[in-house]
């Protein structure tokens, strides 16, 4: 009589398959969010309130209001981006796709990266929208190509810190509170960097100036995206 044993190892996946289950993922967020467009509009009415706000309580000449913009983009940026990371995966907790996604036999950092670029893609195009609005509001030209890098290089790090943050935080009744008590002091250092290399940059500085937060930045987003790769399993597991 020979018996049958039920392997229940996790399949070692191949680099085809662990990108096709990012590319799913992605794919799956971006079509739910096209259909119902709760989590951008969230964004962007939240965004562009804050800039009106910050537009009407600084009456400021034109030189000061350069100066002040790095911090009054960043922190709309912050603000509305905190907002999606909260919506994105409360959407995914309160409809039970992330149950379906772990139970999916694929590598959950495959998981990982798909919420990860989706919730980018999401703040991405909030920070589009954004910025013609408020160089017509504040007189200040933002198209520039270093300024654009920062962005990026900001937005990387802050969606990639916030996705594994907003994973541990959603099984949580305080979700909403919490999230952003764990979140911005993780992201301070990113943050600040992003301001520093900013302002740099819109104030024409010399690159030298700018290379030590542009640094940080590359660094932060290299460091903790290692970090939430080997970490993200243990999270979901809890």
């Amino acid at each position: 009589m020979t018996t049958t044993t039920k392997n229940t190892t996790r399949p070692s996946p191949t680099a085809p398959n662990f990108f096709k289950a990012i590319f799913a993922v992605v794919q799956k967020d971006l079509a739910a969010e096209f259909r119902s467009r709760e989590l951008m509009s969230a964004m962007l009415v939240f965004s562009m309130l804050v800039i009106l706000i910050f537009n009407f309580a600084l009456e400021l000449e034109p030189d000061i209001r350069q100066k002040v913009t790095s911090g009054v983009l960043w922190a709309t940026f912050a603000f509305a981006g905190t907002l999606g990371l909260n919506r994105s995966m409360a959407i995914e907790k309160d409809r039970g796709c992330m149950d379906g996604l772990l139970l999916a036999p694929v590598d959950r950092a495959a998981i990982y990266f798909g919420k990860v670029i989706s919730n980018l893609v999401f703040m991405l195009i909030v920070e589009v929208i954004v910025l013609p609005l408020y160089g017509i509001l504040y007189g200040v030209n933002l198209f520039q190509l270093g300024l654009i890098g920062v962005i990026l290089l900001g937005s990387i790090g802050y969606v990639a810190v916030g996705t594994l943050i907003s994973t541990m935080t959603v099984q949580t009744r305080t979700r909403d509170v919490l999230l952003p008590i764990m979140l911005f002091p993780v992201t301070i250092p990113v943050l600040l960097a992003a301001v520093k290399a900013s302002s740099g940059f819109l104030s024409g500085a010399e690159f030298s100036e700018i290379l030590a937060p542009l640094n940080l930045l590359i660094v932060y987003d290299v460091v903790f995206i290692a970090i939430a790769f080997m970490v993200f399993d243990f999270v979901v597991e809890e």
